[in-house]
C-alpha cells in the first residue's frame, strides 16, 4: 500500500509540475517570440547603414579592421527617418508626378512589372490609399452550412463577365497565404458593424482562438 500511495503522490506532483510548465510556456512564448522578432528586426536595420557605408566607402570612415564602427540605434533612426522623408517627398506634387512616371515605367517593364505590381498592390491593400482588407464578410464556398471568414477586395467583377459576383480573399490560419474566390453576392454575409476588419483578421489568422469583441460589448464593459 505505501508504495502505491507513494507512486500516486509522485504522479500528482509530476502532473502539477507539467501543468505549471506548460502554463509558463503559454505565457512566455508569445513574449519571447515578440521580443526576438523586434530585436532581430532592430539589429538588421541597425546593421544596414554601416554595411552600406562599408560597401560604398570601404576605407574612408573605417576605424577598426577596415570596418566602420557601429553606433547602436543610429542605423535604425536613419532608416526610419529616410522612410518618413520619402513618404513626405512623395506627397509633393512634382515628386508625385515623377513617381507616377517611374511607376508606369516599372509596370511596363517585362519581368519586373510582375514583381513590382504584385508587391505594390499587396502593400497598398494593407496600408496605402487603396486599402482592400477593410470589409470582413462570411463567405459560403463549401457546403451550405459551412462559412469562411474573408475580405471583399473587388466589389465588381464585370471585367470577367460576372456582374453579380464579388472577389473575396480568404486568409489561412497561422500563415500569410490565402485563397481568392469569386462568388455571387448571395453567398456572402456581412459582419456586424461593431466588428472591425482587424478583429476579423486576428480571429481567422489565429484559427479562431482569439475572441472578437464588437463595439457594443466594449462599450458595455467600459460602462461597468
Amino acid at each position: 500500500m505505501p508504495s502505491i500511495r507513494h507512486q500516486f503522490i509522485k504522479q500528482k506532483i509530476l502532473s502539477a509540475l507539467a501543468q505549471r510548465f506548460f502554463q509558463g510556456v503559454v505565457v512566455l512564448a508569445p513574449i519571447g517570440v515578440t521580443i526576438w522578432v523586434v530585436v532581430s528586426l532592430f539589429n538588421w536595420v541597425d546593421n544596414f547603414l554601416p554595411n552600406v557605408l562599408n560597401a560604398i566607402f570601404p576605407l574612408k570612415f573605417a576605424a577598426v579592421n577596415g570596418q566602420i564602427p557601429k553606433v547602436t540605434g543610429l542605423g535604425f533612426v536613419v532608416a526610419i527617418t529616410l522612410v518618413l522623408l520619402v513618404g513626405w517627398l512623395s506627397s509633393l506634387f512634382f515628386v508625385e508626378r515623377l513617381m507616377s512616371i517611374f511607376d508606369k515605367i516599372l509596370e511596363k517593364t517585362p519581368g519586373v512589372k510582375i514583381i513590382y505590381s504584385s508587391v505594390k498592390d499587396f502593400l497598398e491593400a494593407f496600408a496605402g490609399n487603396k486599402k482592400k482588407f477593410d470589409q470582413p464578410v462570411l463567405v459560403n464556398v463549401d457546403s451550405a452550412d459551412v462559412w469562411r471568414i474573408g475580405f471583399i477586395t473587388q466589389q465588381n467583377t464585370a471585367h470577367f463577365g460576372m456582374d453579380q459576383f464579388v472577389t473575396v480573399y480568404v486568409p489561412h490560419s497561422y500563415a500569410i497565404s490565402g485563397i481568392t474566390y469569386i462568388v455571387p453576392t448571395t453567398r456572402i454575409k456581412k459582419f456586424p458593424k461593431g466588428v472591425s476588419a482587424a478583429e476579423a483578421m486576428k480571429y481567422v489568422v489565429s484559427g479562431g482562438v482569439t475572441t472578437v469583441d464588437d463595439d457594443e460589448t466594449k462599450a458595455t464593459e467600459t460602462d461597468q
